[in-house]
């Protein structure tokens, strides 16, 4: 696995999806359509921002999926998300996510990272309690998925914890 800036040859392959992208859409509250044109145009403003910082998860150049800091240097913070098309179960996104906290903590030298997940996505809490990441409370019936609503678990990790 490797950890890649987002480039555009991507577009494609994102567009594909993997062999999960309906447990994808579900976990990241996904209920748009997207065209090959949306892919790309993303893909250029994700480059041209200097305010976001973005990684592709790769494996053997085909793209996995993304990890995305939205940095607010102001307030020394930024938001984190992640999404996988494929990889599951293989430790891929514990990587990325490591990584992007190094970035963020040492690099950007930034106090706060802090994310949203969907309260059924078990995998994704377990994973990001183990990098030290703590719930902070919850967006009531935040998702309206298949005519149920599902609450969003705000975490956060601080530069001052001890992971």
């Amino acid at each position: 696995m490797e950890l890649v800036p987002l480039r555009p040859e991507f577009a494609p392959q994102m567009l594909a999806g993997g062999p999960h992208n309906d447990e994808v859409n579900r976990l990241t509250g996904t209920h748009a359509t997207f065209e090959l044109a949306d892919y790309e145009a993303y893909i250029e403003r994700t480059l041209n921002d200097p305010n976001r910082y973005t990684r592709a998860i790769t494996e053997d150049g085909r793209f996995l999926g993304e990890v995305v800091l939205t940095i607010n240097e102001h307030n020394r913070s930024a938001g984190m998300r992640i999404a996988l098309w494929d990889g599951f179960g293989k430790g891929y996104g514990t990587v990325a996510i490591k990584h992007v906290l190094d970035h963020a903590f040492t690099v950007r030298n930034l106090h706060r990272v802090d994310l949203e997940v969907y309260e059924f996505n078990d995998r994704a809490i377990h994973v990001y309690k183990k990098l030290g990441f703590r719930e902070e409370g919850r967006l009531r019936d935040a998702l309206l998925w298949d005519g149920e609503f599902y609450d969003a678990i705000v975490m956060s990790v601080l530069s001052t914890d001890n992971i």
